[in-house]
């Protein structure tokens, strides 16, 4: 790299916001044809950084330059006419239009008059998509896609344009194994065109597998840049929070109580076949399994969300019926579900007020909310979960992802269950805070809850569970101990492979 001309260069940016420097002298710089990885944690300035070389943000201080010309975006759209394209973790599409409209949105192709040359964009549009290998069309209404797919189509914005600098902000968070080597794909090309890349993930595995070089946020301030092949996930973790991550279990497991909750011959239609399985007052029961082979499916059933097509589920021996959310706290099951953001809390409520949600009408005083009540319930699980948060008041949505997922389970906790499910405790989170998310799942087992983990990442339930289920194709394939499960075998047995290795 040495000699060339930088695709993007910032030098000493910085970014106030009322009462806090979310940048604090930035610099760092991307060379034409590199993959280099924007590493920290939940709250380091990451996302502030890439707002400001996107036009979305404006910088206090500081310079950009892009091929070594200076720039200043004053919007998105400058930023993409200076060859700067950003593929956004947070959707953000248009529902109601076509992907078409979506990919080319305020660039679409003009014939006399301004009207809108549609065969033109269609054409453009299909031989984007038919390098990504996706299964629909331009005309494809993006509101009829699945999260997966429109996150492939936020992927198909960058090669719209001669890109000198492409940002991809956590792109396969939504992504199956498959897309995601299609995404490699694109991104290998993107770098033999001479592409700057700036790639933004938690994944180690991935920034280790497709990046040239990581560079590192701590607070807002640049702590350094690293040659990847040169360092190791041990280096670039502590670089990203000051200090040595203890992978190791918090403390030894504790003997499991009785059976909290049974499931026998549980199946929902085709989604999932004949589950049996149980999980004990003080253990973590992990399900792991590839993206459709029904974990999610049966959390939902066990919530009241879905019906079972047959089957019976039992809570501390009683058969019980779930018809719906309601039943199921009502019954003490509670599931924390698998977007937090979408599914989990209210981002323009505050903090107490997302905790105290679900039991409202139990803390009212007439006709208003007790205050004083809603306040102690707050205090006592930020306390108990380490939520990290200026005050209560405080928008949810300001907050870190660690402690956004730790209001979610905090809220939960609150309704006392018998059963807590946690669904992908945590996709998009930090490293750091994943470790702390992993401890307190099994702090709460060690508390005598009943915790049932699901989650895409192997090294995840392995490190969090006592027993791992193991499904393929909505089929439980193989049930592990923390003690004779290898990744070999957890993998044969999402793989399908099991019952084949039995035979």
């Amino acid at each position: 790299m040495t000699g060339q001309t930088p695709a993007l260069r910032l030098d000493g940016i910085v970014k106030d916001f009322p009462g806090v420097r979310a940048l604090d002298g930035v610099s760092f710089t991307v060379m034409p044809g590199e993959v280099h990885a924007l590493m920290g944690e939940n709250g380091a300035g990451k996302s502030t950084l890439m707002k400001v070389l996107g036009g979305i943000y404006q910088p206090d201080a500081g310079r950009i330059f892009i091929a070594e010309r200076e720039t200043r975006m004053k919007g998105p759209l400058e930023a993409k006419a200076n060859g700067v394209m950003f593929i956004h973790q947070e959707l953000s599409l248009a529902q109601e239009l076509s992907v078409a409209e979506n990919i080319y949105l305020g660039e679409l192709p003009r014939k006399s008059f301004g009207r809108v040359d549609w065969a033109t964009l269609y054409a453009r549009t299909d031989a984007i998509l038919q390098r990504l290998r996706v299964g629909f069309t331009a005309r494809t209404r993006v509101g009829d896609l699945s999260i997966a797919n429109q996150q492939m189509v936020e992927i198909a914005r960058a090669l719209t344009v001669d890109a000198k600098a492409v940002i991809f902000d956590e792109p396969t968070a939504s992504l199956t194994d498959a897309e995601k080597v299609v995404l490699f794909d694109v991104i290998a090309d993107l770098k033999a065109q001479g592409v700057g890349i700036i790639y933004i993930s938690h994944r180690m595995e991935e920034i280790f597998r497709i990046t040239d070089r990581i560079s590192v946020l701590r607070d807002g301030e640049y702590r350094g840049t690293l040659t990847t092949a040169q360092t190791d996930e041990t280096e670039v973790t502590q670089m990203m929070i000051g200090r040595k991550l203890d992978l190791s279990r918090s403390a030894a497991p504790v003997e499991p109580g009785a059976v909290a909750l049974r499931v026998e011959g549980l199946s929902c239609g085709t989604l999932f076949r004949d589950a049996t399985f149980e999980v004990r007052e003080g253990e973590v029961l992990g399900f792991y399994g590839l993206v459709g082979a029904g974990r999610t499916e049966i959390a939902e059933t066990l919530f009241g969300l879905r019906k079972p097509t047959a089957g019976r589920i039992l809570l501390k021996g009683e058969e019980v019926t779930i018809t719906s959310p309601i039943d199921a706290i009502r019954k003490g099951i509670s599931l924390v579900p698998e977007s937090r953001k979408e599914q989990g809390l209210v981002l323009g409520m505050n903090c107490r007020d997302n905790i105290t949600l679900p039991q409202v009408a139990d803390l009212t005083a007439g006709p208003f909310v007790a205050d004083g009540a809603e306040i102690s319930i707050y205090d006592q699980y930020r306390d108990r979960l380490s939520i990290k948060s200026p005050s209560w008041r405080t928008l949810v949505g300001n907050l870190s992802g660690g402690n956004q997922q730790k209001i979610v389970i905090g809220k939960w906790l609150s309704m006392r269950p018998e059963v807590l499910i946690v669904d992908e405790p945590t996709r998009g989170i930090d490293v750091g805070s994943k470790s702390e998310i992993h401890n307190l799942l099994r702090d709460l087992a060690r508390q005598g809850y009943a915790v049932i983990v699901i989650s895409s990442e192997m090294p995840e339930v392995l490190q969090c569970s006592d027993r791992i289920v193991a499904m393929y194709n909505g089929t439980i394939m193989r049930e592990f101990t923390a003690e004779e499960v290898t990744e070999d075998s957890l993998i044969q047995a999402i793989s399908g492979l099991a019952s084949e290795a039995a035979a």
